[in-house]
């Protein structure tokens, strides 16, 4: 297991009286998730270009770029990210469409994985700017959000060395199996897409890719982990709990004015 520096548990003095405006999506197909992560990532760097004043020669001050966090669940859908192989894929078109499946390739980083129903997906829109420049070292913020929300479940977890996401006996070989995948992108250091909770998965839809392109490893749940149907709202509400800890910024609720200001 690595250890994590600067104790991002403890949040960030930067973004310490800072909020994030959060919505649950519920179930939403990936394409317009991604959209709507598109708009708000847009909005931020428009906001950026307006900044610089060409006529003045230099900045001005506009206001601040706000952060967003949406959850939610998809239908059935793989996802390759812009670094992935599409080998990892291991069925034809037809067999996806007979398992109603969608697939997408995506400008996030990583190989390829699986979302669907009894999974959280979280999508943190920020503006690292406003409150630590190290994509590194967000990365590991939100892997610490995960690690300390399964904490509560009993379901000790931690990182695998090179690898990102959260990973169950990470240390022991034939064991170590991943519960969280994560694949982010950022620009101007607005970030988009995010982290992949197995809670209730359904496991199976794994065995017709090559997970994170790593074939040596294995993928499990926190209902396998646990041996039950694990509560997906009380998982939301204790990773939002993790999340505000850990990043030090406080979350509230995402107004209908606001969405229609943004889009």
């Amino acid at each position: 297991m690595t250890k994590f520096a600067d104790s991002p548990e403890k949040g960030c003095t930067k973004a310490s009286t800072m909020n994030v405006l959060f919505e649950d999506l519920g179930k939403i197909e990936y394409g317009a998730a991604w959209d709507l992560q598109e708009t708000y990532m847009k909005q931020g760097l428009d906001i950026k270009s307006a900044r610089f004043n060409q006529e003045a020669g230099g900045i001005t001050e506009q206001a601040a770029i706000p952060h967003y966090l949406f959850l939610c669940e998809h239908p059935h859908v793989y996802t390759l990210g812009k670094s992935g192989v599409p080998e990892n894929l291991l069925i034809n078109d037809q067999r996806m469409k007979d398992l109603d499946i969608s697939y997408y390739k995506t400008n996030r980083g990583g190989d390829i994985t699986y979302h669907g129903p009894g999974q959280m997906v979280a999508y943190p829109v920020l503006d690292l700017e406003q409150i630590f420049t190290d994509l590194g070292r967000y990365m590991r913020s939100l892997e610490e959000a995960v690690i300390l929300a399964l904490a509560e479940y009993g379901i000790s977890s931690g990182r695998l060395e090179g690898s990102t996401g959260v990973w169950l006996d990470a240390g022991i070989p034939g064991k170590a199996r991943k519960i969280c995948a994560m694949g982010v992108r950022s620009s101007r250091w607005i970030t988009i897409h995010g982290l992949a909770l197995n809670v209730n998965t359904q496991m199976q839809y794994f065995d017709y890719i090559v997970p994170c392109g790593i074939s040596d490893k294995g993928v499990t749940s926190m209902q396998r982990e646990l041996g039950r149907e694990v509560d997906m709202e009380e998982v939301k509400a204790l990773f939002l709990k993790k999340f505000e800890q850990v990043f030090g910024l406080g979350i509230v609720a995402l107004t209908d004015k606001e969405k229609a200001e943004a889009i």
